[in-house]
């Protein structure tokens, strides 16, 4: 009798959490660096932590400014190359969120080396490189360290005119927001793990997660972009909070303009989530109203943990179709106005 084939490895099965879900959840978070001691502040910092902007930036001089960034997470999904390239591209995305281009990587990488075998963990360091390889960039070195659980990500470094320097911080009212990709990637892990998601599925979700967001440095450029980030583990609506608290505004979304993932409703409804949603929502739950039909879906979907998310902009009414054209030149052709910054108290309402 022939012996059994093998049962094919699953990343998943390795960790408690999977990509931007892994994160310390909002409230927690803002908790934990609530109570952090005071640190050195030299002016040349033109970023640090007081915005929960998405990397550091230290200014060299009149022109050039380093940006710094890392960010790191467990398997989102099973094939380890595909993890690789999930997770660099991520990380990558924070430097162009700032406006910022690429310079080099470090990789971080931790493996329970005595469980996984190590073409598998030389498959997860070879999507990444794949990676930095299309960003033009290098992997100059790294850390590795015996873990429990896999965990993959980069130090992202960068560079960045001081003059096009994009925070999350800026917005105006009367600004229009522009989303980059399109939601469900947290929904589409949740259906992955339990063995639902599909072909096509399985494609949309890696085609969206492994594009990097490019245009971050012609956005960077434009003076009718005032307010810059990416949409991550918090979320569609977490991410527009901390754009509203950093510039002392509220905003509106159109739950309708918002683009998703194919069939990523459909799979919400069926009650595929992850934890990540419910934590989201109890952080900062209070500064976002539901005013839309069908609202415990459109909760999901707009607290839905994005891992690689897509830039989220807050740019003049006037440059709304030149925002729209970067990403059309790059590739982006999900990008939508999704909604608007309001004069008012910090509070994003989604109708």
């Amino acid at each position: 009798m022939n012996a059994p084939d093998p049962v094919p490895l699953r990343l998943t099965e390795f960790s408690h959490g999977g990509g931007c879900g892994c994160k310390i959840a909002p409230g927690l978070l803002r908790d934990i660096i609530a109570r952090a001691g005071p640190s050195i502040l030299p002016k040349e910092l033109l970023v640090g932590i007081e915005t929960s902007d998405d990397a550091a930036v230290y200014r060299i001089n009149d022109r050039q400014a380093i940006v710094a960034t890392t960010d790191f997470f467990m398997p989102i999904v099973d094939d380890p190359y595909d993890f690789g390239a999930i997770a660099a591209t991520n990380a990558i995305s924070d430097v162009y969120a700032m406006g910022g281009t690429p310079l080099f990587a470090l990789a971080l990488v931790g493996m329970p080396v005595a469980r996984l075998p190590v073409d598998t963990i030389r498959r997860v360091l070879e999507g990444g490189e794949a990676v930095c390889a299309k960003a033009g960039i290098p992997i100059a070195g790294g850390h590795t360290i015996d873990s429990v659980e896999p965990i993959y990500g980069l130090v992202a470094i960068g560079l960045v005119d001081p003059a096009n320097l994009k925070r999350n911080a800026g917005a105006r009212p009367g600004d229009r927001l522009v989303l980059g990709k399109p939601l469900g990637v947290g929904i589409y892990s949740a259906a992955l793990r339990k063995g639902t998601l599909n072909a096509d599925g399985y494609a949309a979700m890696l085609a969206s997660t492994t594009k990097l967001n490019t245009p971050g440095v012609a956005l960077g450029a434009m003076p009718g972009v005032h307010a810059l980030t990416d949409v991550t583990g918090f979320g569609l609506a977490g991410h527009l909070i901390e754009i509203c608290r950093a510039s002392g505004a509220g905003a509106v979304v159109d739950f309708a303009r918002v683009p998703l993932l194919p069939g990523v409703a459909d799979l919400a409804r069926a009650g595929f989530l992850t934890g990540a949603s419910g934590r989201n929502w109890a952080g900062y739950g209070t500064e976002v109203a539901i005013d839309a039909p069908d609202a415990g879906l459109v909760r999901t979907l707009v607290t839905d943990p994005q891992t690689s998310g897509g830039l989220l902009v807050a740019c003049a009414p006037d440059d709304v179709g030149a925002v729209l054209d970067v990403f059309a030149r790059e590739g982006f052709d999900r990008a939508a106005v999704v909604g608007g910054i309001v004069a008012g108290a910090p509070r994003v309402v989604v109708r």
